[in-house]
């Protein structure tokens, strides 16, 4: 079994594989794809023999609509994170927000943040962070297929993306913010889709639950 489920904002991605696992009382059940906690949207969940269709699932294209807050950095990169340093906007305009996105297309590299679940030596990145330890990331080659602007004002930009796997939007979000002369962290971010699995379809835990107790299953 495939699932289509809305994670929303606060729980872990592996909380969300723990609820399923429970109500589907399944012994595998597996995720395609990590959410980080203070993200919301789609997250596709295998059981059983499906899960290993999970590893094609997290290879197929992704497409977010994060929010940009200017003006400081955090250490998570993100709004849950403590304020590393802080610096003046400069003025920017829309053409000047377009022009900094285009130098994002197609091919880059980016280095995964010590906030991270990768693995490095079989530790989690994450992990690390919490005691203070930084350890060298070597760079990861990723794809943005696709950065357009949704909104912006003098100190925060909505935008959306598509784009490879691997590709950390922290990351792209704090260096958006650095070409436009400035610092910044997400305050927002959602994944809508997910190759063929869009935002549009997916079930928030509670609606599978019902759905799946009155399947009598």
């Amino acid at each position: 079994m495939v699932l289509n489920i809305y994670k929303p904002i606060g729980p872990t991605s592996f909380s969300i594989v723990k609820s399923i696992k429970k109500i589907t009382e399944e012994k595998k059940v597996g995720h395609g794809g990590t959410l980080d906690p203070f993200a919301d949207g789609v997250l596709i969940i295998a059981t059983g023999k499906d899960t290993k269709s999970l590893s094609s699932v997290a290879n197929e294209k992704k497409t977010y609509i994060a929010t940009l807050k200017l003006g400081a950095k955090t250490d998570t990169l993100d709004h849950e994170g403590k304020i590393t340093e802080n610096c003046k906007i400069p003025k920017i305009n829309r053409e000047k927000i377009n022009a900094v996105f285009n130098t994002f297309l197609g091919w880059t590299k980016q280095i995964p943040p010590m906030y991270s679940a990768k693995r490095i030596n079989g530790q989690r990145l994450y992990k690390l962070a919490r005691k203070n330890i930084e350890i060298k990331r070597d760079p990861i080659r990723v794809n943005i297929e696709n950065l357009s602007l949704i909104y912006f004002d003098r100190s925060m930009i909505r935008f959306k993306v598509a784009c490879s796997k691997g590709t950390y939007i922290r990351v792209l979000g704090s260096d958006i913010a650095e070409r436009l002369g400035t610092l910044g962290h997400l305050s927002s971010l959602t994944r809508t889709r997910i190759g063929k699995f869009c935002i549009g379809d997916s079930l928030k835990i509670e609606k599978f639950r019902s759905t799946w107790k009155s399947s009598g299953i």
